[in-house]
């Protein structure tokens, strides 16, 4: 697997490989924000809009791709703007298509995205998923601590309302 962070360029260049990926996660249950079924404009449209926060500094993007060259996976690093809040990030859009679970990228993309905060003086990272899933496993794995879960935040693909279990990781303290 080749991983490789984007520039506001790349990500629009890479945008409807992107998009692919959104899509497919999403028809396979995985609760990223996205009813199913989602529509590949709408995806596509969505990857687009995140390169001026890339351009700005305000979000990280990597993109991972397998041995033939097909977008596997990706995580992103949404950087706070705040005076108060700018030691802490947040993990969002970690995403492995279903032919790539289980074979370590989603360890590797976010290792990535920890290694990266930790590069950038970020010593707080936080993420949320939705509770029971598979995403769980992962995090908890990789040292994540539960902060704790709220009931009914987000609904799934189907949109069905479930709770969401909030983590959280210091990097880059030790």
């Amino acid at each position: 697997m080749n991983v490789t962070r984007l520039t506001a360029a790349g990500l629009h260049a890479s945008a409807a490989e992107l998009a692919d990926l959104l899509a497919a996660v999403v028809a396979d249950g995985a609760s990223v924000g996205f009813l199913a079924p989602l529509d590949p404009g709408t995806a596509l449209a969505w990857w687009r809009e995140r390169a001026d926060a890339v351009a700005a500094g305000r979000l990280t993007v990597w993109l991972a791709r397998d041995a033939g060259g097909r977008v596997a996976g990706t995580v992103s690093l949404a950087l706070a703007d705040k005076p108060n809040s700018r030691h802490r990030a947040e993990v969002v859009k970690l995403m492995v298509r279903r032919d790539g679970r289980g074979r370590g990228l989603g360890r590797r993309l976010l290792g990535t995205a920890e290694e990266a905060a930790a590069a950038a003086g970020i010593t707080l990272l936080h993420l949320d998923t939705e509770s029971d899933s598979p995403a769980e496993q992962l995090y908890r794995s990789a040292g994540w601590e539960r902060a704790g879960a709220i009931p009914d935040y987000a609904a799934d693909p189907a949109g069905v309302l479930r709770p969401t279990t909030l983590y959280y990781k210091r990097v880059g303290t030790g």
